[in-house]
This record gives C-alpha cells, sequence and structure tokens, in this order.
C-alpha cells in the first residue's frame, strides 16, 4: 500500500507550489461587474475627500530618499485612526452610480487606498500586506478578497474595487500608478486626494515618477528589468513584451529613453512586497 501521509504531503507539496506561482505570474482576472456601469453625466454632485487629505498629508513622506513614499504608520494618533475610520463610513453612504464619471474614478481610487491603509492599521505591525491572510479560502493569501465594505447594499473588497470595477470600467492602465497597496515595489501612494479637478494629472505623474524610478523600470548591463506589475497585468499593457515598451516610451525620461534602444528584447521583472512604512 501507498503512504498515505507521504502521498498526502506531497499533494500539498503540488498545491502550495501551484499556489506559489500564481502568486508570483498570476493576478486576479479582469471581470467586469455590470452593477457599478451605471453613472450620472448630468451629477454636479462632489464627493468630499478632504478627511483623506488629511491623512495623507500628516502621514505620507513625500521626499524619502528612496524616492518611494513612505507611509509612517507608527505615527498614526488615536484621533486620526478615527479619521480614517469616519472617512470610510462616509464613503459607504455614497450614491456612487448617481455620480459622473471622473466622480466615480476619484471616488473608488481614493477607497482603495484608503481601505489599504486601514486594513494595515488594523494589523499593524505587519512585514508585507501579504501577511494580512482574512481573504476566504484555504490558499488566501492578503486582505484582497476579503468583503470589508458596503457600498449601496453591495459587499465589496480590495479586488473588487481593482478588477471588477476600476480596471473594466475605465480601461486606463494609468490605474496601475495610482492604486496603492502598500509596498515598496508599488507605485507611490500620493501624498493628496485624485479628484475630479486633479485626476488626469496626477495619474500622469504617478505613471512618471514609477517608470522613471528603478522599481518601475531600470536597465542593468543593457538589460531591461520591469516591475511585475506589467506582467501580472499585461493585458492593460498592450498583452505583449513590445506593447509594454511602447507603454513604458511615452513616460520614460529622455536618458532612459536612449538607454531602452540598447537593450537586449528579453525583459526580466521584479516586485519587493515590503511594507512601505
Amino acid at each position: 500500500m501507498p503512504n498515505t501521509k507521504a502521498l498526502a504531503a506531497a499533494i500539498l507539496f503540488l498545491l502550495l507550489g501551484l499556489a506559489s506561482v500564481t502568486t508570483v505570474y498570476g493576478a486576479p482576472a479582469l471581470k467586469l461587474w455590470p452593477r457599478w456601469q451605471s453613472h450620472d453625466a448630468d451629477s454636479s454632485v462632489i464627493v468630499d475627500h478632504s478627511d483623506w487629505d488629511l491623512i495623507l498629508q500628516r502621514y505620507v513622506d513625500a521626499s524619502h530618499p528612496s524616492g518611494i513614499n513612505r507611509f509612517n504608520y507608527t505615527s498614526v494618533i488615536p484621533k486620526d485612526r478615527q479619521v480614517l475610520r469616519d472617512y470610510l463610513q462616509k464613503m459607504q453612504n455614497i450614491e456612487v452610480s448617481g455620480l459622473k464619471r471622473d466622480e466615480q474614478k476619484a471616488f473608488w481610487i481614493n477607497l482603495y487606498n484608503a481601505l489599504t491603509v486601514d486594513v494595515i492599521l488594523d494589523h499593524y505591525p505587519v512585514k508585507s500586506i501579504r501577511d494580512i491572510d482574512i481573504s476566504p479560502g484555504i490558499f488566501s493569501n492578503g486582505p484582497w478578497d476579503a468583503k470589508l465594505l458596503e457600498i449601496e447594499g453591495e459587499k465589496v473588497s480590495l479586488n473588487d474595487i481593482e478588477h471588477r470595477i476600476l480596471r473594466p470600467i475605465w480601461q486606463d492602465n494609468r490605474v496601475h500608478y495610482a492604486v496603492n497597496c502598500a509596498s515598496l515595489g508599488c507605485p507611490n501612494l500620493q501624498p493628496l486626494s485624485f479628484t475630479i479637478q486633479n485626476l488626469d494629472m496626477l495619474l500622469d505623474k504617478a505613471a512618471l515618477d514609477f517608470i522613471n524610478h528603478p522599481r518601475g523600470v531600470s536597465f542593468i548591463n543593457n538589460k531591461l528589468e520591469v516591475s511585475s506589475i506589467y506582467f501580472w497585468f499585461q493585458e492593460d499593457f498592450g498583452a505583449s513584451e513590445n506593447g509594454i515598451i511602447q507603454h513604458l516610451r511615452k513616460y520614460l525620461a529622455p536618458e532612459n529613453l536612449k538607454k531602452l534602444d540598447l537593450v537586449k528584447k528579453k525583459i526580466r521583472h521584479q516586485y519587493d512586497w515590503s511594507l512601505n512604512e
């Protein structure tokens, strides 16, 4: 008879290996949630994100020598912790489907980022957001599938916001530079909230900052290394390595464009999940 314990261990090892591959190279599927396509082009409602602005202005270090914005989780005082909770509660009372398209886009980006900070603070100290395993499922990794909010009667997770609402509705790959996963490898958490007035400007700035920083794009011995974001979400960047390169050309500084012309075609990718503290 086969050794059942050994067989079980082998199966578990195989499953863990597959889960690991999914984590490193896979990404949540882009799957439209039709419920959130509704909007009101004539709406004059402006969502108040001033409380989120207060948190960002007080705790985001946008002048860190690494060039990566850091969040000072250890410095958050109880009063401001409550401000963040109250902000998230107020956002759950917003009738999102009655907003203009751009107002909705800013709403969902700010909500994602504020909720991510809230999750980190709830579990701090942690070395990585991936250590917060509150998502459902045996092989859950991180908080992204936990239904943490309720908007217009619908329970919503971080993955819902990014992959079922923002990405499929707007089809704007700059969204990847806006939503922040509290990691050093992630595009910067901006020190101000997204609004209908600054939306395009801030999205472009976020893309420029990330692509011209080594964690976004780097050149080593004429080889190109990029953030794993471009491989995880390759369908948003032309669905090919050539598509990724064409996207990068839009934002690379002149000196980096020259380096790009010298690289060999194969692209390597990397990502740092360490907490952005």
